[in-house]
């Protein structure tokens, strides 16, 4: 056994404090983003196009990424995945156009590989039957960071735009040093395909993938994984626009204050649900049943979104919204590993975020379209259907295997 799986607990802390930093840093440009591109002349159609350009980029270059990290080490590849985030933090404070903010976002998605990378760095230095525990720092520093990053990005909006910007750059360059400083080097497994981490296919690789979409048990589940991200795509890529035309407060329009602390609230729901209530919910109705209720959650939630204004019951549908995609995501990814060896575990949970890429890249041309054509309860209604899809294919599976 190696030096570095002796200690994994003296490596998780430095990787909790860089993940909450990366985190933080990404979470505080979601609110700013849309409204941010809005002030050089974007449609909502361009403002699209600018989410989608991120996930393209980050699709091109997230598996190489990985395959030079096996190469070169999880440490150096990380460091320049954060200094590419950081560029890209400072170009998006300056930009003078929205051509330097696309620029942004290009240098962010092509090295955009922070937690993947972290997430192989702790498949390296852990054993397999530690590594779900030890996994749960990735989704506890997310939590956080998507608690804190949104409020503080909407406080720092109200001066200038650009000032998200430049703390998010600030944080990133405080991640790349704690990388530096406080991370040692580890070495990949060398008896593993891949590990939990995930291995992300090449885009002339996805063949290999083909056998697991034919996979009658694991196929419906794959199906529901792909509902629930383009349902959280379509909406996270959408509800800062539609906010924007739909709610009225205080004489003005909703803005990078208001949504921030939005999707701040969201997540403190999120770190309420996964501190504790999560597993309690498994234990009681099962993986399976939790899925279809956060889908039916969600769908909900988002139908109402369509037709409540502003004030208390918008908090009330934003919950239902958040507990739905609160809980869809554990529990999808436990049942897509469920339904493989451990020894494919990672190549799975590879094409879990390739099918979140491609997500990433076509639910907000959607959303930009509708939006931009004035059909915001149409945008509401698709994020709703698209839900209701993956509570109809979850459903239609649990009865097909009890008969």
């Amino acid at each position: 056994m190696s030096a570095e799986r002796d200690k994994p607990k003296g490596v998780l802390l430095p990787i909790f404090l860089i993940v909450v930093v990366d985190i933080l840093g990404m979470t505080m440009i979601l609110p700013l983003l849309p409204f941010y591109a809005e002030r050089y002349g974007a449609s909502p159609q361009m403002v699209g196009l600018l989410v989608t350009t991120y996930a393209l980029c980050q699709l091109f270059a997230g598996p190489m990424l990985g395959k030079l990290s096996d190469r070169h080490g999880r440490r150096p590849l990380l460091i320049v995945s954060q200094i590419g985030t950081f560029i890209g933090f400072l170009i998006l404070g300056w930009a003078p156009s929205l051509v330097w903010i696309f620029l942004s976002r290009v240098i962010d998605g092509a090295t955009a590989g922070n937690l993947s990378l972290a997430q192989a760095y702790i498949s390296d230095v852990t054993e397999p039957e530690n590594r779900a525990k030890s996994f749960g720092v990735i989704g506890i520093a997310f939590g956080i960071g998507f608690m804190i990053g949104p409020a503080l990005s909407g406080f720092l909006a109200q001066y200038d735009y650009s000032y998200p910007a430049w703390a998010a750059a600030a944080l990133s360059m405080t991640s790349v040093l704690c990388t530096y400083f406080l991370l040692p080097e580890a070495r990949p497994h060398e008896d593993e395909d891949a590990g939990p981490g995930g291995k992300r296919l090449g885009l002339l690789d996805w063949g290999a993938y083909v056998k697991y979409f034919r996979d009658a048990e694991l196929a419906p589940v794959l199906a529901q994984f792909f509902c629930f991200c383009a349902m959280f795509s379509i909406f996270m890529s959408g509800f800062a626009l539609f906010a924007e035309r739909r709610f009225i407060v205080d004489g003005h329009a909703f803005g990078p204050k208001e949504v921030g602390y939005l999707y701040a609230y969201s997540g403190l729901l999120g770190v309420i649900i996964q501190g504790g209530l999560l597993g309690r919910m498994v234990k009681a109705v099962g993986e399976s049943a939790l899925a279809r209720i956060g889908f039916v959650s969600a769908a909900a939630g988002l139908v109402a979104l369509a037709f409540v204004g502003p004030g208390p019951m918008l908090l009330v549908v934003f919950s239902a919204v958040a507990f739905g995609t609160g809980v869809l995501r554990p529990a999808l990814t436990s049942l897509v590993t469920r339904k493989v060896s451990r020894r494919e575990q990672g190549v799975i949970l590879g094409l879990t975020q390739s099918l979140n890429s491609v997500s990433s890249i076509l639910s907000p041309l959607v959303a930009g379209f509708l939006i931009g054509h004035s059909r915001l309860q149409g945008w509401a209604m698709t994020a709703a259907a698209v839900s209701a899809a993956g509570f109809v294919i979850g459903t239609a599976s649990s009865r097909s295997r009890s008969a």
